[in-house]
């Protein structure tokens, strides 16, 4: 296939892309400040206003493998402006709320536009010169790193001087600010599989995704061994079953399982789960050491806002390695970037075992990490498109961006439970012992270890963009 027509301003096209990245990255982060204090905001129990956060990762596993085949079937510019238009109604639903319900609601509806990262990787591949198109690919994947990187100071300081109502306003007000710039400057991709959606497929894979995180996040408040959490795995892996006979069976699947099981595929979707999990060790370790009381002996006692300031080098430095993911994978090829990048992010935290006591420590131990993250995220995308045909660059993408919040959820959990069994008591409460945070990294650089090793199985470099090659009747 020839590539598609080059665009009239790539680079407005690309800073868009990104741009709507960044403000599902910051909608994403700008809860976290407020989770100590939801209790309070919205009259419940902790343990019930635990769901604005389920609420949201639940609707993204949903709607992140749906959008992306719609996207394929009936434009993806047209996903993304429906993505980015319940950001901002979510956002609006939630800024309007004080009570529980609605808060849930409208979080569940920002869940909604976690499609936008591998919608707009897909744009790029349609629409961007083939000389561009590993470049903005990088940059898009690294918005994940800005987002955070400015949403989490941002929100903690709103959300310590000003109506937490605000900060979702301001999603709000950016989210439409996306829609706008996307429906200015994003053409449509004339890259079309059509056909008919595959609704039993859709269903199934929303149930089984719903009891499979269901039970990865609400196992510890349940109890691992309870009826419900053992009922809910139970039924995801039956449903699973199913849903991959119906795939099978069916001429237009939501999920093409036999493009999915292709060596390269395959493999760099089990590298993102095991990167999933590595990555957020970090996001769940790092906050709470730094806002632990020095009176633990290894707290450093700071405030939100210290928290987001220390956090923010990361995601800096995961934008500013794009290029560098970039180039890498031009001149030796995808593979061997997703390599480095998880060797880097494995060194990042092993040295996190011996500096975790100041915090010119935790900002290098982060920044290190970021950049293993940044150089890993721009090869993924590079890695799937490089195996599926074009006709199904969205859907692909999607399960690759489905796969990295599985393994991030599985993440949380674990640490939730290594740093509830490993505690010290300050006074009449128990806090996280500083071994059990030291375990958590451990673990953390496990799993950046076990993407390494998946890594080295895919198969070697591939010619220049190989879906050039695919024949045009692919994309219709």
């Amino acid at each position: 296939m020839t590539h598609a027509p080059a665009v009239a301003r790539p680079n407005v096209v690309v800073a868009v892309l990104a741009l709507s990245g960044i403000v599902v990255s910051l909608t994403q982060t700008m809860v976290i400040p407020l989770v100590p204090k939801l209790p309070d905001l919205l009259g419940a129990s902790a343990s019930d206003t635990a769901w604005a956060i389920t609420a949201t990762l639940l609707a993204a596993a949903v709607a992140t493998p749906t959008v992306g085949r719609l996207g394929d079937m009936y434009g993806k510019r047209r996903m993304l402006l429906f993505s980015l238009g319940m950001l901002a109604a979510g956002s609006a639903v939630v800024a309007l709320s004080d009570s529980l319900a609605p808060a849930v609601v409208g979080r569940a509806l920002q869940g909604l536009s976690a499609g936008v990262i591998p919608l707009g990787i897909s744009i790029m591949r349609d629409e961007l010169p083939a000389e561009r198109v590993g470049s903005a690919i990088a940059l898009m994947s690294g918005s994940l790193g800005v987002g955070g990187a400015l949403g989490l100071p941002a929100a903690a300081f709103l959300a310590e001087h000003a109506d937490w109502h605000l900060l979702f306003w301001s999603s709000a007000g950016l989210g439409i600010l996306g829609a706008a710039l996307v429906l200015s400057f994003v053409p449509e991709s004339s890259v079309r599989s059509g056909g008919r959606f595959d609704v039993p497929g859709a269903a199934g894979l929303s149930v089984a995704l719903l009891c499979l995180l269901l039970a990865i996040s609400k196992g510890a408040d349940w109890g691992w061994g309870s009826g419900l959490t053992t009922g809910l795995f139970g039924a995801a892996v039956v449903v699973l079953l199913v849903w991959g006979w119906w795939e099978l069976r069916t001429a237009e699947p939501l999920v093409d399982l036999r493009t999915t099981a292709r060596r390269q595929v395959l493999l760099t979707n089990l590298a993102s789960v095991a990167f999933g999990f590595s990555m957020f060790a970090m996001s769940l370790v790092l906050p709470q050491l730094l806002q632990l009381p020095e009176a633990t002996g290894y707290g450093l006692g700071q405030s939100m806002v210290a928290v987001g300031l220390v956090m923010a080098p990361n995601g800096l430095v995961m934008m500013a390695m794009a290029p560098v993911s970039a180039r890498i994978s031009r001149n030796l090829g995808p593979k061997v970037t997703l390599m480095t990048g998880a060797a880097v992010v494995a060194i990042g935290y092993g040295l996190s075992m011996v500096l975790m006591s100041e915090i010119w420590e935790l900002v290098f131990v982060s920044s290190v990490i970021g950049a293993g993250i940044g150089l890993a995220y721009g090869a993924m995308p590079a890695l799937v498109m490089a195996a599926v045909p074009v006709s199904e660059t969205a859907a692909a993408n999607s399960l690759n961006t489905l796969m990295r919040s599985i393994g991030t959820s599985v993440s949380s959990a674990v640490a939730g439970v290594v740093l509830a069994h490993l505690t010290v008591s300050l006074g009449p409460v128990s806090v996280p012992a500083e071994n059990g945070f030291r375990v958590v990294m451990a673990i953390g650089a496990a799993a950046a270890v076990v993407a390494f090793v998946i890594a080295v199985f895919l198969p070697g470099r591939t010619p220049a963009r190989e879906e050039e090659t695919e024949p045009v009747a692919a994309a219709h």
